[in-house]
């Protein structure tokens, strides 16, 4: 049985498996580490598998299709998000149209929220596996039956029918080194994150994440909130085999959804990696109630950056948001940062629940105070699932439920929520002119340059400064171009 996984084609370079799925401004791509995941799991099943990533293939739909035709496979897995949807059905059916007898499986966090919609939308899909799909897709070709596998969602005389919900995955050690699946199947060097050095590589440690932001998809879609970790000699493991059989890979980003949740744990995995004498350089995703000796520790493993949500700079707005933090938690963790030496990516939106001209403009100078060595505003966007977008659809707030106007021309996400305070055009020229005011003030370039005296460092301060200052003056050539 062949299975050929595709990252599905689009008009821009986008990360499907972002939480965040637009074509970015400084350069960041993901890996499809979901689509990796399953193939991982698949091969080790007996399957015969291939992943092709068509986004950094650069490949068209017709490329697709003869990919498709050449592997000659018996099913296709692939992923949708919301902002690609619409564009994502044409390419199934066109697919679908040229190879009618290949299976089409899809899953994602568009697919897992809206499964009776996309059903309906796309009729070149055969089955939509729902969460986590690692041990789905190898049991539904298995059994060829969906009605008998947990998590798939199909048609059956033109009726619509979902299995129950699979359990979460309990044991992550179950699943292969993801790194081994993109040494076979990728080139490294196709991926980035503007905040880490090149070339980097994503895997995962844990699933799940306990957290109730109200903002956030994945743990209303893929993970859960039931939080899951691998095992810190598993774990550990496989950052051993990047070091000796990767040596190209220059950081380790760990792309779970909170890294830092069992901080117990952090510095069990910490005190490992120091034992076995290795000397990675590793980031992760984090949250601002990190205590002072967790990271510390981090540091002393060979941590570089913590990538973190402050959010916003006014309490009773991270409250409505069940964001779960203080401000004086993020004073804390940037002092603490600082004092370390450790980086900071500071993640900000404007537009939340309880937010108003005054408060985004408390969060712009919150941002100032703690001063991340990386910033990031963005509005927020209503993906279905979360309570966000309940609130967004409650209120009347939401411009549009169609997701094909969710991308502008250039691939950025729209702003989608007219407020009260400021519409959605409001929105957008305030976030671009945050964005401008943080990068472009003396005392940031100043300080970014004496930060990043290290060559390796100031090699990928450029290469992110340049990709987005490139996107700004683009953006303002275009604003000339349609006032002409």
């Amino acid at each position: 049985m062949k299975i050929l996984f595709l990252n599905l084609p689009y008009e821009f370079n986008i990360s499907r498996a972002s939480r965040w799925p637009e074509k970015t401004k400084s350069g960041t791509l993901y890996y499809p580490y979901w689509l990796a995941y399953c193939v991982g799991v698949c091969e080790k099943e007996g399957f015969d598998c291939k992943l092709v990533d068509c986004i950094t293939k650069e490949y068209t739909v017709e490329d697709t299709i003869n990919e498709v035709k050449s592997f000659n496979p018996d099913y296709i897995m692939a992923e949708i998000t919301t902002p690609t949807c619409s564009y994502d059905y044409n390419t199934i059916n066109s697919i679908k149209k040229a190879c009618p007898d290949v299976k089409i499986i899809i899953g994602g966090t568009h697919a897992t929220i809206l499964p009776d919609e996309v059903l309906k939308e796309c009729e070149g899909i055969d089955y939509l596996v729902r969460q986590e799909y690692d041990f789905t897709v190898p049991e539904l070709v298995s059994k060829e039956d969906p009605s008998l596998v947990k998590g798939v969602s199909y048609r059956e005389n033109g009726e619509i029918k979902h299995t129950e919900d699979r359990e979460p995955l309990d044991n992550l050690d179950k699943l292969p080194y993801v790194s081994k699946v993109y040494q076979k199947y990728l080139n490294f060097d196709d991926y980035a994150y503007a905040f880490a050095q090149k070339p980097m590589i994503q895997i995962v440690s844990s699933r799940g994440c306990p957290n109730q932001c109200n903002f956030c998809s994945y743990p209303s879609t893929m993970g859960g909130r039931i939080y899951r970790t691998r095992s810190i000699k598993d774990l550990a493991d496989e950052f051993e085999y990047i070091l000796k059989e990767l040596p190209e890979i220059k950081e380790i980003f760990i792309e779970d959804d909170t890294f830092t949740v069992d901080q117990k744990r952090v510095i069990e995995f910490c005190d490992e990696i120091i034992k076995r004498g290795l000397n990675p350089i590793w980031s992760c995703n984090t949250r601002v109630d990190l205590k002072f000796e967790t990271m510390k520790k981090m540091k002393e493993s060979g941590c570089r950056l913590l990538v973190c949500g402050y959010e916003s700079g006014n309490q009773e707005v991270l409250d409505k948001t069940k964001k779960g933090i203080t401000l004086e938690q993020s004073r804390e963790f940037a002092e603490n940062a600082r004092k370390l030496d450790l980086k900071v990516f500071g993640c900000f939106m404007i537009g939340l629940t309880g937010d108003n001209l005054q408060t985004i403009e408390k969060t712009y100078k919150f941002a100032q105070s703690v001063y991340p060595d990386m910033c990031f505003f963005q509005q927020a966007v209503p993906f279905p699932g979360t309570g966000f977008y309940q609130w967004a659809k409650e209120n009347g707030y939401l411009i549009t439920e169609d997701y094909s106007k969710w991308l502008n021309d250039a691939g950025f996400l729209n702003c989608l929520v007219d407020y009260p305070y400021a519409d959605h055009k409001e929105i957008e020229k305030l976030r671009d002119s945050l964005m401008s005011k943080y990068y472009f003030s003396f005392a940031y370039i100043v300080k970014t340059f004496l930060a990043n005296l290290d060559w390796v460092e100031f090699k990928r301060v450029m290469r992110g400064g340049t990709q987005y200052i490139t996107f700004r003056l683009k953006k303002a050539l275009n604003k000339e171009d349609n006032l002409e």
